[in-house]
């Protein structure tokens, strides 16, 4: 897998359909520990509410997992976990807090609420694409350095950090596929004198 879709940071959105208030929280989390921290402070923060359905899936183990928390079964987890399976999501935890307002919804209902407040609380936290990047150092004389911090964006990268000794050394990220081009490119543009060097594989947001 070179990429994959997640959210971009913690986000809520509401809905009140028929008195019961539904919101919707979202989070990007890698593990089943955050994934279960982050349904644990929402069930702190709404511990006086009838119920807090959650759902997240994992890329680590293809771990899915849902909770219809006292819900007529099917109409509540699986829901989310829909919402999250059609997104194509991964790595990220959905958890739909309902406060009853005192008039049943009926099955139809509450999945339609459920499916509607999770699909609120993603778009509020954004969907994202996460590329296989690799993460480079290349060391350059001042002279060249102006042309060098130009170049990494203009083919695709991020500047991560910039330590100016006697030399300049730049920490760059790019997509695995843009980067071997791109290494051509720098010791072509200075003459042989330059030529990044891979430190690691990492996934990080795509441009």
């Amino acid at each position: 897998m070179d990429e994959y879709f997640t959210l971009r940071q913690e986000a809520n959105d509401e809905y009140v359909v028929k008195h019961s208030r539904f919101i919707g929280y979202a989070a990007p989390v890698q593990t089943q520990e955050e994934a279960v921290a982050f349904i644990n402070q929402i069930r702190a923060r709404h511990w006086d509410a009838r119920h807090n359905v959650y759902a997240y899936v994992l890329r680590d183990g293809q771990i899915k997992r849902y909770s219809d928390d006292g819900e007529p079964q099917g109409t509540a987890g699986m829901p989310v976990l829909d919402v999250l399976l059609k997104e194509n999501l991964t790595d990220c935890c959905v958890v739909v807090t309902r406060y009853f307002g005192g008039i049943l919804l009926g099955g139809g209902g509450l999945v339609r609420a459920y499916s509607h407040t999770a699909k609120l609380g993603v778009d509020a936290a954004q969907k994202i694409k996460m590329a296989l990047c690799v993460r480079a150092e290349a060391n350059c004389d001042y002279g060249f350095y102006g042309k060098l911090s130009a170049m990494i964006p203009e083919a695709g990268g991020t500047v991560e950090s910039t330590d100016f000794t006697d030399r300049v050394s730049v920490c760059f990220t790019m997509p695995q596929h843009l980067y071997d081009g791109f290494c051509a490119a720098v010791f072509d543009a200075s003459l042989g004198k330059v030529s990044p060097a891979q430190r690691e594989t990492l996934f990080a947001p795509a441009k």
